[in-house]
């Protein structure tokens, strides 16, 4: 008797129990939500930020908003092994305005009894300054866009550093356009051409990139899982890298997202992995 009324119960309150689950996940969305844009000024919307080609600063950044970002990549090519790093600073000295410096290293090692001769030499590959401007940001619509340029002066490898010191340069203007549909999914497109100037020779060469990604946010928390499409245009060749992606939040202003790459076409490169450590330092909120 007692057995069939407790399961009599557990039938009614079910329901309940699930309905409650849900709200509670809701509120603890909106509540997140709230805080992150809330009454705080200037308006700013929040949008997942994709892990590997990442934003100079969020979109709708604040004043005194920072970050420190430290990057590690493994890219298993045909013959060889190339592994990434990178160190990187962005900062909003004023509202909308982001800006980074970053250093990105790439380190190589032969596979496959490859010679040393047959791969490139380890290089400091530039000095990497980038500035963006978030020109529409909408509360209401959950939209923000923004406009950018990154600036990259090419260094000579570790094998022949210094002849010269500065081999090229590469000038890069992009689009953002960022969506978040309710609380918890993401859309964002970033793109424009990457011209790449040769010093030497005095040859440029251009490429298109439009990289679009969709993220689902995990409520109440800062933590998502999406992907990201990275597709480049050269010329008559289209090559598109599919980048699977998650980030954890370990602590209030610590996080760690985790990419792998999926190459579409094995022309150049076979899979990837990245790594990348995001440290926010506290900040006063207007």
């Amino acid at each position: 008797m007692y057995l069939k009324k407790m399961m009599v119960s557990i039938l009614v309150l079910s329901p309940m129990i699930g309905l409650y689950a849900q709200t509670t996940a809701a509120e603890k969305d909106s509540i997140y939500i709230q805080q992150h844009e809330g009454d705080l000024e200037p308006a700013k919307v929040l949008h997942a930020e994709p892990l590997y080609i990442d934003l100079i600063r969020d979109l709708g950044a604040r004043k005194g908003e920072k970050e420190w970002n430290i990057g590690l990549g493994l890219t298993d090519n045909l013959n060889f092994d190339s592994y990434e790093a990178l160190v990187e600073y962005e900062w909003a000295p004023m509202d909308r305005l982001g800006l980074e410096v970053e250093l990105p290293f790439t380190f190589y090692s032969a596979v496959n009894g490859t010679g040393r001769e047959d791969v490139p030499s380890n290089r400091l590959n530039s000095l990497k300054v980038a500035a963006q401007w978030s020109f529409y940001v909408n509360e209401q619509r959950a939209t923000s866009m923004a406009i950018g340029y990154i600036n990259e002066l090419e260094l000579s490898d570790f094998a022949s550093f210094g002849k010269p010191f500065i081999k090229g340069n590469v000038y890069n203007p992009f689009l953002v356009v960022a969506k978040r549909w309710g609380n918890n999914f993401h859309s964002l497109i970033y793109t424009g051409p990457t011209v790449e100037q040769n010093f030497h020779t005095e040859v440029f060469h251009t490429i298109y990139d439009a990289n679009t990604s969709f993220h689902y946010m995990i409520p109440g928390t800062r933590n998502f899982i999406g992907v990201e499409f990275n597709k480049t245009l050269d010329e008559r060749d289209f090559d598109m890298t599919i980048r699977p992606q998650m980030r954890l939040g370990i602590a209030d202003n610590l996080l760690i997202g985790i990419v792998a790459g999926i190459p579409v076409s094995r022309e150049n490169e076979r899979l990837s992995s990245f790594v990348r450590l995001i440290w926010e330092p506290k900040h006063k909120k207007k």
